[in-house]
Order: structure tokens, then C-alpha cells, then sequence
């Protein structure tokens, strides 16, 4: 059973920057990709960024697009979301998420298996 974690949320004023990690464990096969959703409170949970896991292909939500960079570790089984100037609209639980093959519904959290628990990221105005 794959489990992920993560960590690296935390309290930061607006056009402050973060960096969330995930780390996995459990595996025992490289998966297609992982991403990144977050959910605020109220709202759905929405597609953030994602990377494909041996080539390192990503994709961007247009609303983090030249502000969070997404990318992997893959020695160390983990994901990563480089979070730069950030907004108030940032404001979420942000939580990563393994997809074992391709989807056409990457950015849906239903192309996704295994999800963390989430970390919280409060951005202040």
C-alpha cells in the first residue's frame, strides 16, 4: 500500500514563497505521475500542478502558471511544489497525489489513486 506525506505548510505573508514535499513509501513500482490539488475551505478541490515521474513533464493550473514550479526527487521518492509569490487566493489544504498509469483526467482528482492527508497554507493579505 503506497502512503504519502506531506509536509511543509505553514503560516506566510502575501509575496512570501514555500516549499510543500511529499514523500512517498510503500511503492513497489514508479508511478506515471504525481501531482498536486488544493482545496480551501467552502470550495472544491482543484488541480494545482502535476509531473510526470521518469521524464519530469509537467502541467500547470492557469492560476499558479509562473508562480509554482512543481518537480521530483526520484531517488527520494518525493514531490515537490515550489510555491513563489504567493496571494491571499492560495489560501488551502494542499495535498499530493500518485497516479499509477496515463489519464486524460490528470487534472482530476479521479486520474489519482493514492493521496496524502494534506498540509494547510495560510496566506496572510
Amino acid at each position: 500500500q503506497v502512503q504519502l506525506v506531506e509536509s511543509g505548510g505553514g503560516l506566510v505573508q502575501a509575496g512570501g514563497s514555500l516549499r510543500l514535499l511529499c514523500a512517498a513509501s510503500g511503492r513497489t513500482r514508479s508511478p506515471y505521475a504525481m501531482g498536486w490539488f488544493r482545496q480551501a475551505p467552502g470550495k472544491e478541490r482543484e488541480f494545482v500542478a502535476v509531473t510526470t515521474w521518469s521524464y519530469g513533464v509537467t502541467d500547470y493550473a492557469d492560476s499558479v502558471m509562473g508562480r509554482f514550479i512543481i518537480s521530483r526527487d526520484v531517488d527520494k521518492s518525493t514531490a515537490y511544489l515550489q510555491m513563489n509569490s504567493l496571494k491571499h487566493d492560495d489560501t488551502a489544504v494542499y495535498y499530493c497525489a500518485e497516479a499509477v498509469n496515463y489519464s486524460t483526467e490528470y487534472k482530476s482528482h479521479e486520474g489519482y489513486k493514492y493521496w496524502g492527508p494534506g498540509t494547510q497554507v495560510p496566506v496572510s493579505s
